[in-house]
């Protein structure tokens, strides 16, 4: 059998939006809007934390964490998205894809652990303040972020490696403008039962287990703060939590959805796990820059003194 019907490394065929390929280059002006939305305000965040001395705290390392993965996040797809809106370049080596799908799957997983390393974070601010600089010193964050990498990298390795061993006899058209796991797993031939059940263990012991430990970090945080005397302490206790909480909803609503469309959405148009799994991943880059940006008074302040400082300079 020729190597375009059965083979191990395949070439793909990514997809745009199906049944609005005519509108591509339209759409790929707010999709461009995003991007740079995304990529602006996550270097901003960077710039603003690690330039501003009253920013080196536990909570803004962890927010800088949470920046450089949501820029990792949007390198991962900004070629193969926009290549297709603008040029109609659709193809992908299998190898090239496999390195896409680990990374846009790594920044899924650290995004995920970061999130419950925030989450701890309030935790112990609001729970134990007067040990919270001694409990999260520099060299613990260091830890956690090496930690963070580790985790994810160990988990995804031999997700990918489980791929090359199998064949792909079928079309080899994906669903979506970037290479995503169970869409490529789909396309195989060969017995994927394992990869499957691997696929699914991942994803259970990085975003089921992190979501699992930040709603009970949250039960403790409630627990604390109910504890507090004072009205106007404990509405302080609360705001401080309300940026974490909002980031948390918008990156596990879209992966929750989208996985839930792969595994039971057989019938669904064509253009539903398209539109979910462009959210899942150009909503939470987008927004976070800017949940923290307004509910985070300090970040204000930094960006405001950031941008008098430039004005009058000019």
């Amino acid at each position: 059998m020729s190597d375009s019907h059965n083979s191990t490394s395949p070439t793909f065929l990514l997809t745009g939006i199906p049944g609005l390929e005519w509108a591509h280059v339209w759409i790929s002006i707010p999709v461009f809007c995003l991007y740079l939305t995304a990529l602006s305000g996550n270097t901003l965040i960077l710039f603003v934390v690690f330039t501003e001395p009253s920013l080196h705290e536990p909570m803004y390392y962890f927010l800088s964490m949470l920046s450089t993965t949501d820029i990792g996040l949007c390198i991962s797809t900004l070629i193969t998205v926009l290549g297709i809106f603008w040029l109609n370049a659709r193809e992908i080596s299998f190898n090239a894809c496999l390195s896409q799908m680990f990374f846009i799957h790594l920044f899924t997983f650290m995004e995920s652990s970061t999130l419950l390393a925030m989450a701890f974070d309030r935790f112990v601010a609001i729970s134990n303040p007067l040990r919270y600089v001694t409990i999260l010193t520099h060299a613990r964050i260091a830890q956690i972020g090496v930690a963070v990498i580790i985790r994810g990298t160990v988990i995804l390795t031999p997700l990918v490696l489980l791929l090359k061993r199998l064949s792909f006899c079928r079309n080899h058209v994906l669903r979506h403008s970037y290479c995503f796991h169970p869409d490529v797993m789909k396309l195989s031939c060969s017995d994927t039962r394992i990869n499957s059940a691997f696929g699914l263990t991942a994803i259970i012991s990085t975003a089921g287990v992190d979501s699992i430990f930040i709603s009970l970090s949250y039960i403790l945080i409630i627990h604390s703060v109910l504890s507090i005397a004072s009205p106007e302490e404990r509405k302080k206790a609360f705001n401080t939590c309300i940026s974490h909480i909002t980031a948390v909803a918008i990156f596990y609503i879209p992966l929750i959805s989208l996985s839930f469309v792969h595994r039971f959405g057989k019938h669904a148009p064509p253009y539903v796990p398209t539109l979910i799994a462009n959210i899942y991943l150009l909503i939470p880059p987008v927004m976070n820059p800017i949940i923290y940006s307004v509910k985070t008074k300090p970040i204000q302040k930094a960006m405001l003194k950031l941008v008098c400082s430039k004005g009058t300079h000019i």
